[in-house]
């Protein structure tokens, strides 16, 4: 191509060549163009996701200490964690409008604005003082406001990806994005305990985490200048939102293979989060101590985003959604069949960190790809409103799913070998349930789920007008040159 020097760095031109008889949305010769400032975009959202995560497990590691400084009892501790949840839920719908239908812009810098007054209301709430009373009450408010936040990031991935991205980095953009959230959990959990190993060092943690907030919320409000880039970078991108949210979701709850994925991967996310929050419970009346389950945890995570960013890049090649999804759900439930044994097993530290590896690996490289697989199979409804439903879902199966389990447990006379304390709870039958459970389901996706692409079916039919049209098309014209009306011949440039 003898001008392709000329071709600026700072963009990547598409062209998109059409049949002799276009769609009538379409120009003839359309571009499609990839800016660089995607990655900045992408940017801001990890960082508000990791910083997102980091508030919302910060007292966990270090529940004591925060016990003992805010002179609350460890309940009231578990309550700063556990407000995300129970805002998420109802809050949910009202993000997946957001996204929809103001934008992704409008959608995260209020997102970033909510995390930083949270991150900030936190520490103002910790200032020592002896006529302070009111202590715990704004550390909570704090928290509520981190938790106002979270679905308004949790639910950008597939929108950013979508509106910024080519089909061949749709999934590896989710990818990074969703996988900036358990690395932030991971974080929280390996700060909190080095940074508070005292009760008096909580408002110096709270100040760590705050001060990024303040910055990332910078960011997203002088960076962030728009919700899309000027010229979509694919097809469907330019249909994005095409259809209202009442009607999206209408579309959503009659369409059998979305309904078979919403209630499979919800399972799938609801046995991921009993995993993560009872994981130490679990283990210890075998006798793991607390920093074993901490390192469980941390392989778990791990493992998860290498396995993510293996699975991405994998994906975006190869556009095979489907099969990565359940195969990858098979060894999820291999591995969680394989946890409820062995942790059930004392003196196996080696097996049990193989399987929380192993675990993670296949179980975190699901989250970012059957996010995508929701997008297609149930397009022309917006990212944000299909992406969200299955995180709702999975949501309200955690919370079903960590109460039965609680209730599934019994008190143990003896058990000599517990380092859980006071209490010490059989978790056999809590595991084998959670294993059926997630058996269950994924032999019935297995099974049941089967669907088109609709999404790339319809870049595609944008593109080239229809399949047969497009062996045609491109016999007659070469894909570097095409035949403008007044039969002079444009080129067109490709990186």
């Amino acid at each position: 191509m003898d001008n392709s020097g000329e071709v600026s760095n700072d963009i990547r031109t598409v062209y998109a060549a059409v049949s002799r008889e276009p769609n009538s949305d379409l120009k003839n010769g359309q571009l499609f163009k990839l800016y660089k400032r995607r990655w900045f975009v992408l940017l801001v959202l990890c960082l508000l996701n990791c910083s997102n995560a980091t508030i919302w497990l910060t007292f966990a590691p270090v529940a004591n200490q925060s016990a003992q400084y805010l002179k609350v009892t460890l309940d009231e501790i578990n309550w700063l964690s556990l407000v995300y949840m129970v805002v998420a839920i109802p809050l949910s719908f009202a993000t997946t409008w957001m996204l929809d239908t103001l934008g992704l812009r409008i959608t995260l810098i209020l997102g970033a604005w909510l995390n930083m007054l949270g991150a900030v209301l936190r520490f103002l709430g910790t200032l020592p003082g002896e006529s302070f009373k009111i202590q715990y009450p704004i550390v909570m408010l704090g928290q509520t406001l981190g938790a106002l936040a979270q679905p308004l990031i949790v639910f950008a991935p597939t929108k950013l990806a979508a509106l910024w991205f080519p089909d061949h980095q749709r999934a590896t953009a989710n990818m990074i994005a969703s996988m900036a959230n358990p690395l932030g959990i991971l974080l929280a959990n390996i700060i909190s305990p080095v940074m508070a190993e005292t009760s008096a060092q909580i408002p110096k943690l709270l100040l760590a985490y705050a001060i990024p907030t303040c910055i990332i919320c910078v960011l997203a409000t002088v960076g962030i200048r728009s919700s899309a880039p000027p010229t979509p970078p694919s097809a469907s991108a330019e249909t994005s939102n095409s259809e209202p949210f009442v009607q999206g979701i209408k579309l959503l709850l009659t369409n059998r293979a979305y309904l078979v994925l919403l209630l499979c991967f919800g399972s799938g996310i609801a046995v991921f989060t009993c995993f993560s929050t009872l994981l130490d419970q679990i283990l210890c009346v075998k006798g793991y101590t607390n920093d074993f389950a901490g390192l469980c945890g941390a392989l778990f995570i791990v493992f998860g985003i290498i396995g993510a960013g293996i699975l991405g890049l994998y994906v975006d090649k190869t556009k095979k959604f489907m099969e990565a999804t359940k195969i990858n759900m098979s060894f999820c439930a291999v591995a969680c069949i394989a946890f409820s044994v062995v942790s059930l097993m004392p003196q196996q530290k080696v097996a049990v960190a193989a399987v929380c590896s192993f675990f993670g690996f296949f179980g975190f490289s699901i989250y970012p790809v059957a996010m995508e697989l929701s997008v297609e199979c149930s397009y022309p409804v917006g990212e944000a409103t299909s992406a969200g439903l299955v995180f709702v879902s999975g949501q309200v199966q955690s919370v079903v799913y960590i109460v039965l389990l609680q209730a599934l447990t019994t008190r143990l006379a003896d058990s000599p070998l517990s380092t859980c304390g006071e209490a010490a709870l059989s978790w056999k039958v809590p595991m084998m349930v959670m294993a059926g459970l997630c058996t269950l389901f994924t032999c019935c996706f297995l099974v049941f789920f089967n669907t088109r692409y609709r999404r790339l079916e319809a870049e595609e039919q944008a593109t080239y007008g229809t399949r047969e049209s497009q062996h045609l098309y491109r016999n007659e014209h070469p894909p570097w040159r095409h035949k403008a009306a007044d039969n002079t011949e444009e080129t067109c440039h490709y990186e």
